[in-house]
């Protein structure tokens, strides 16, 4: 993607008080712990060029593990820029589960995959609903309500998002 679209990205998190931090695969392993706290659950980077392996963070939680969790870590399959949007998808090893059930989530997505704008994302994401019937959560921010007076962040999922950006890195 483009580097306009990843400045967007940065600037529209910014505007909801969310870190974005951009990183390399090769840097990686040394910029995740800066965004989590123990115990840390998370979901298999696969998809990315980076991994949880040797991070501290366990990709194969119990339910009693994810319940003591403060930090989850995922993949995102894509983010939207102009709103700060990531796309979580739901997956078997819990990726959707992982992200809601903890106080910080740090979402990770490949640059190839900030999409400008919301256009882009219904194509993206409506082409996948059609062929593979998946599902995911659209999330922008912290939760947060003010169903019962002043604002409560954390109510309805994590409190605290971090994205960690991995840039694309030239051969």
């Amino acid at each position: 993607m483009s580097a306009g679209a990843t400045e967007s990205l940065v600037s529209s998190l910014g505007s909801l008080d969310v870190p974005c931090e951009r990183t390399t695969p090769d840097e990686f392993a040394d910029t995740l712990p800066t965004h989590v706290t123990d115990p840390a659950v998370g979901v298999s980077l696969n998809s990315l060029s980076v991994s949880l392996d040797g991070t501290g963070v366990n990709v194969d939680p119990t339910a009693a593990a994810l319940r003591a969790a403060t930090t989850g870590v995922t993949p995102v399959e894509f983010a939207i820029a102009d709103y700060g949007s990531v796309v979580i998808p739901s997956t078997p090893d819990g990726c959707e589960l992982v992200s809601l059930f903890v106080d910080r989530h740090v979402a990770v997505v490949d640059e190839a995959d900030i999409l400008p704008d919301m256009e882009a994302a219904f194509d993206r994401f409506g082409s996948q609903l059609r062929e593979t019937e998946a599902s995911g959560v659209i999330a922008t921010g912290p939760s947060a309500t003010a169903d019962m007076g002043s604002l409560v962040r954390g109510a309805h999922g994590p409190r605290d998002i971090h994205v960690l950006v991995v840039e694309e890195t030239d051969g």
